[in-house]
């Protein structure tokens, strides 16, 4: 689903698509790209928008990632330390993240459409919380450790967890 409530192109599914009637004015805070998934902030309220989109709020996000490849003691500490990664050509050190791995599996809906399987490369899933927002920012840094990420699901934001919500379930807060 895509994290607007426009379609890019005939057929995709939007916000605009899910079962509940939301005001004009809710807009979503913090995107997730096509290939992710998990919790999303949507809001009319300019004080949330301020706080979790201001850099120097540094509020953390925490994903799950399932990576191609097993997750050693070195690609945990380098995640950990900070990475040097791509921005629109440009060179971005990430600041240090907290990183923990390999974890167990989650207990996670099933993708739709599925992630690619390769029977002869092993893989793991990784727990990482970033205070930055770059564009695809978890994706770049387990590349740059040479972990690919396969699967990417959003777990928090700041004090929200995604707890048992499934994919398309909305719930309304009465304040951040």
């Amino acid at each position: 689903m895509l994290c607007q409530f426009t379609q890019e192109a005939e057929g995709q599914v939007t916000l605009a698509d899910l079962d509940f009637k939301f005001d004009t004015d809710i807009y979503p805070v913090g995107r997730l790209d096509s290939d992710s998934e998990g919790l999303l902030v949507l809001t009319n309220d300019k004080r949330v928008n301020q706080r979790l989109l201001n850099p120097d709020k540094k509020h953390p996000r925490t994903y799950l990632a399932q990576v191609e490849g097993i997750a050693d003691e070195r690609a945990i500490e380098r995640l950990s330390n900070g990475v040097t990664i791509s921005i629109n050509g440009k060179k971005h050190d990430t600041a240090p993240a907290n990183v923990s791995g390999p974890i167990p599996t989650p207990i996670l809906p099933d993708r739709n459409p599925p992630i690619r399987v390769r029977q002869s490369v092993p893989d793991c899933w990784i727990q990482v919380e970033v205070t930055e927002g770059k564009n695809r920012q978890v994706r770049r840094m387990c590349a740059a450790v040479g972990l690919p990420v396969l699967r990417l699901v959003r777990v928090k934001i700041g004090d929200l967890e995604l707890g048992n919500m499934q994919p398309g379930d909305v719930r309304e807060l009465a304040s951040l």
